[in-house]
């Protein structure tokens, strides 16, 4: 016969002060917030970022903004200075005898639209869950260059709180 090894107790591995599935879904949202960034800085421009990737991204990367428990009045100044500059671009348009090409219209929001970079870094700074918003709107932002850019823009903004709301995010 063979002689039996002791039996060891099992020693546990220090715990995490989060849980597992936390660290999980946070290693999958760093992973989707990485993506998007990757994907977007590979372009010259915001309109050549595929609008099927583009909702795919969204898809995965709205509910991860909601189980951060990002809200969508923590980012009201950024959603509504988007809107404000859509509003902008209707308006002046209507409103002009001759209407104006798309770089005069450009020309008009694009100071506007590089600073919605600092709202997105204070809304970052005051809440910890908008900080992989920033970082990816901040990239997005750096490839608005004309109108088509921007509408893309809008498109990725309306379609992460789309699925951040369809999460159950407010």
């Amino acid at each position: 016969m063979t002689a039996r090894q002791p039996v060891r107790p099992q020693q546990n591995p220090p715990r995490d002060s989060r849980s597992r599935d936390n660290r999980t879904r946070d290693d999958q949202s760093g992973s989707i917030s990485k993506q998007i960034i990757e994907e977007i800085s590979e372009l010259n421009n915001l309109q050549g970022y595929n609008i099927r990737t583009l909702v795919k991204h969204a898809e995965e990367f709205g509910p991860f903004l909601r189980n951060r428990r990002l809200e969508t009045n923590q980012i009201r100044k950024f959603l509504d200075a988007i809107n404000r500059l859509k509003a902008q671009l209707t308006q002046g348009d209507a409103n002009e005898s001759a209407p104006k090409d798309d770089v005069a219209l450009f020309a008009e929001i694009e100071t506007d639209i590089v600073l919605l970079k600092p709202k997105l870094a204070y809304a970052a700074a005051r809440q910890e869950a908008a900080k992989p918003l920033s970082e990816v709107m901040s990239v997005a932002i750096d490839r608005v260059h004309n109108l088509k850019d921007f509408e893309r823009l809008v498109q990725l903004v309306e379609s992460i709180i789309a699925y951040h709301k369809a999460e159950g995010g407010r």
